[in-house]
């Protein structure tokens, strides 16, 4: 089965999630709400932040790529089908949309 998942479906954090499938659904929102380099003792968890002040061409291929490699190297649960682009909220704010298929579902 297909999800899509955003940085904004973290409304909640549920610790210790028994719905496993809850649960890599919730790791994927937490690694895109997560900037590189934010968290203590675990640096390189998130997604790095070059991309920031970047034109839209430039800014969505470096995106999705940085995506794709922080779910594959932190939910490996998961694998990234496809990242498309929320642009509605104010102009020029990227939001990423990823759908992700969890392996062994």
């Amino acid at each position: 089965m297909i999800y899509k998942v955003s940085a904004a479906d973290l409304k909640t954090l549920q610790l210790n999630d028994q719905d496993p499938t809850a649960s890599v659904l919730q790791n994927v929102a937490v690694i895109l709400a997560t900037p590189k380099g934010s968290v203590p003792m675990y640096r390189d968890f998130g997604l790095p932040q070059d991309f920031v002040d970047r034109p839209a061409a430039v800014a969505k291929p470096m995106i999705c790529a940085a995506v794709k490699e922080a779910i594959e190297a932190y939910e490996p649960r998961a694998q990234v089908l496809n990242v498309s682009f929320s642009e509605d909220r104010a102009p020029g704010q990227l939001i990423p949309i990823v759908e992700v298929e969890i392996i062994n579902e």
